[in-house]
């Protein structure tokens, strides 16, 4: 389903600000896999996301989405076969549209516009069924705007709207970092239901060594710009916290500082 080949991204390229981000990565990606990356601050999770999602132009090297190459095409050209959510509920939903017409807009991804009337009767009625599973009564609230929402339940929204239309593969960036434990956890279990129901193909950056190891059938770690560790199937799944934490020291020669990602409950 995806395919990097050495790929490498350095930002301020030539300056004392100079950051090699990614690293010669090469990483396959099967369909229907779901993947955890966890990694330090500046590992460089979030801009291979980025990367993969067009936000972001590589200095070499080569992705394809799909047996297609996509290395040279932007954000906009790709974004029909890419489902994201991202750490800030704030940034994947209209704030002055009502719920329907955001999950009528996530609907026509990839889709022509015409003149016909903008949301038909059975979509009301399918929008209502997805916003029921929610459990947070937003199926009741579907003319209320969004800027309205908590921003947890913006963000199960937003989960909802780039999995409306099945996504070639979906990108999840630390989605539950900004929300209180009850609605992370919730959440989390959105996530899970929705990728196994529809067998789609993920990628989810995570804090929590705990999830990772629990997520998916597979964990990558990454450590300056480079994938250090790629676990799958039952080795993964005897993983503990302690066994990253050693992996982490033996490829990086330093002790895990970041707290966050220590988190465990």
């Amino acid at each position: 389903m995806l395919k990097l080949s050495n790929i490498s991204k350095t930002f301020n390229l030539g300056t004392i600000n100079e950051k090699k981000a990614l690293q010669n990565i090469s990483l396959t990606v099967n369909d229907g896999d779901f993947i955890t990356i966890i990694g330090g601050n500046g590992a460089g999770k979030s801009t291979l996301l980025n990367t993969i999602a067009g936000v972001y132009s590589i200095d070499c090297g080569h992705i394809y989405l799909d047996n297609n190459d996509v290395s040279l095409k932007g954000e906009h050209e790709i974004a029909a076969n890419i489902g994201r959510v991202f750490q800030d509920p704030m940034m994947g939903t209209a704030t002055n549209l009502e719920i329907i017409e955001n999950l009528a807009l996530a609907n026509r991804r990839g889709k022509r516009r015409t003149l016909a009337w903008g949301i038909k009767a059975s979509e009301k009625q399918q929008y209502h069924e997805v916003l029921k599973r929610l459990g947070l009564g937003l199926e009741n609230r579907m003319t209320s705007k969004v800027g309205l929402l908590s921003g947890g339940q913006r963000q199960a929204l937003t989960l909802l709207m780039a999995t409306l239309q099945k996504p070639k593969i979906l990108l999840l960036d630390e989605h539950t970092a900004a929300l209180d434990p009850v609605t992370a956890k919730k959440v989390l279990e959105l996530t899970e239901e929705i990728v196994a129901e529809q067998n789609l193909t993920a990628l989810m950056v995570t804090h929590n060594m705990k999830d990772a190891i629990a997520i998916g059938n597979r964990l990558i770690m990454m450590n300056q710009g480079q994938i250090v560790y790629d676990v799958s199937g039952e080795e993964k799944m005897n993983l503990t916290v302690e066994d990253l934490l050693r992996k982490f020291e033996e490829v990086s020669h330093e002790s895990f500082a970041n707290d966050r990602m220590l988190l465990v409950d």
